[in-house]
């Protein structure tokens, strides 16, 4: 009986190792997701500025070549914004976020420990 507590014990203890380590790890990639939304704003914030200016230089010019180019650049950032905010969105869903590996060892000891008794 003393043995299968303390090997109970030990296998409790690893698995909140387990739980801890993927923890880290999905607290550090929900870090680079944030840094992928804050690279996408300011990212957004010069996009909006370009894109004002072209407006500006395209009513003030009548459609003038540099007016039309400063949009098409406006345009061009304001995708690529686009495309980095749905990626950190995505990367930053809770299901991602929760320790399923450990989870899933948890359920196998239990059925584990079931077996045993």
């Amino acid at each position: 009986m003393g043995d299968v507590l303390a090997h109970i014990t030990a296998l409790i203890r690893k698995e909140f190792d387990l739980a801890r380590a993927e923890m880290s790890e999905n607290i550090n990639r929900a870090g680079v997701a944030i840094g992928l939304l804050v690279g996408a704003l300011v990212v957004a914030l010069v996009a909006l500025n370009v894109l004002a200016g072209a407006l500006v230089a395209g009513i003030a010019e009548l459609g003038l070549s540099p007016g039309w180019a400063a949009l098409a650049v406006g345009g061009v950032m304001a995708m690529v914004a686009a495309a980095m905010v749905a990626k950190g969105v995505r990367d930053l869903k809770l299901t991602s976020l929760a320790p399923s590996r450990m989870a899933k060892n948890v359920r196998r000891d239990a059925d584990m420990v079931k077996e045993t008794f």
